[in-house]
């Protein structure tokens, strides 16, 4: 119990510095988090060279994830690509860009080209989403990270797992699996899911804790089949 309680604080302590941070970096221009390599549409779209979906493959020959960034670590504007034009907008909820009303986020978020939850399957419909533990990356990157486990969550009963995955160039590269994140960095696995467990809201979120890295590979095969058969399907 002392432990448990020795990590709960730790967690804490560290997320209350993220949303200091993420407060910080959220206050600035819409613009200003993203790479220099977009075209930018209008204040709520950007354009990248290619289609964030369709034009990048899931992975590469080595396995890692080929992940668009959407929001940076520590932000708080919630950016996402469009699944039919293939851009990064800023999401509008209730005629408003929406930013997430809690602590910044604990590692840059995006998704996975060509990939899809399907909702066939109790999926939300979306590509899959990846959190990567490493330095903070503009929103509109695509970068290469290591897949080490899945945190099983539902949205509104609806699977919304996220790939936890490192970043290729993070000073924990040498981490290969969710337990060696657990052992060897204190407090990172408990700071993600109380993030993700609570920044919607009371009841929003439910987890059903890490899963291993075998368990997130059979999550991304899923995934990518997923998006093929309806890609397929569809021409």
């Amino acid at each position: 119990m002392i432990k448990r309680k020795t990590y709960v604080f730790v967690s804490l302590t560290v997320v209350f510095t993220f949303i200091l941070f993420g407060c910080v970096r959220s206050n600035k221009s819409n613009t200003g988090n993203h790479a220099a390599n977009l075209t930018l549409d209008d204040q709520f779209t950007l354009t990248g060279k290619k289609h964030f979906v369709q034009d990048y493959p899931p992975t590469d020959s080595s396995g890692n994830l080929n992940v668009v960034v959407e929001i940076p670590a520590g932000t708080n504007d919630k950016w996402e690509v469009d699944k039919t034009t293939g851009k990064l907008k800023w999401e509008i909820k209730k005629g408003k860009p929406r930013v997430v009303m809690y602590l910044g986020y604990p590692g840059n978020y995006g998704m996975v080209p060509r990939t899809l939850l399907s909702k066939d399957v109790g999926g939300d419909g979306d590509p899959l989403d990846v959190i990567i533990i490493g330095p903070a990356v503009p929103g509109g990157s695509v970068v290469k990270a290591r897949p080490i486990g899945v945190l099983k969550l539902l949205d509104d009963g609806e699977q919304d797992d996220k790939i936890i995955a490192i970043l290729l160039d993070s000073p924990l590269v040498a981490v290969s699996t969710i337990d060696d994140l657990w052992h060897e960095y204190k407090g990172i696995t408990g700071i993600l899911e109380i993030w993700f467990s609570n920044y919607k809201g009371p009841g929003r979120m439910l987890s059903k804790g890490f899963g291993s890295l075998a368990e997130a590979q059979l999550v991304i095969n899923a995934a990518v089949e997923a998006y093929n058969n309806e890609h397929s399907i569809s021409k």
